[in-house]
């Protein structure tokens, strides 16, 4: 099994991807699964699509399963677009063998509406593609983001962001 942490003070996209891990596979299960999150904070639809197998099943747990990568695909597409956003920071990240499991803050960007919450994530990879994406939440922890985003639209200082990166 394979434990690595991002340290908290580490947005994700300061994470560099490498093409290999250090036991020269190429590419690994946890790199799949950065690059895809990657993706998404930059809104960069062809690499979402592209990590997403065609037979895909996404599932936020309490909510219906949907399956089909370009499906999915679409509906990332529709939901990153022009005035919102995406960031994540993953405070740890495990595999074994093709399963990779995420412990993270999301941060939904809705204009000057900043939704922060825990998730945890699950995710199984093949030939290099995302096959399964399941993702656990708290309802009671984002109705409390979701407050505190409103209160961010009038008081900025209060809106949820991801840690400062080093040096700036």
């Amino acid at each position: 099994m394979t434990r690595t942490s991002a340290p908290a003070t580490t947005p994700l996209s300061a994470v560099p991807l490498s093409a290999t891990t250090s036991a020269g596979r190429s590419p690994a299960a946890e790199e799949i699964v950065k690059r895809f999150l990657h993706a998404m904070e930059i809104q960069d639809h062809a690499t979402i699509a592209a990590l997403l197998a065609p037979d895909l099943s996404y599932t936020n747990v309490s909510l219906p399963t949907l399956r089909g990568g370009k499906k999915v695909a679409g509906l990332l597409a529709r939901a990153l677009r022009r005035g919102t956003g995406f960031d994540v920071q993953i405070h740890h990240i495990a595999s074994h063998d093709d399963i990779v499991m995420t412990e993270r803050t999301d941060i939904l960007k809705l204009g000057p509406l900043h939704i922060g919450f825990w998730v945890c994530g699950t995710f199984r990879v093949e030939q290099g593609r995302i096959v399964m994406w399941r993702d656990y939440f708290d309802w009671w922890d984002i109705t409390r983001g979701t407050l505190r985003g409103v209160a961010g639209i009038a008081l900025p200082g209060i809106r949820a962001t991801l840690p400062v990166k080093p040096g700036a």
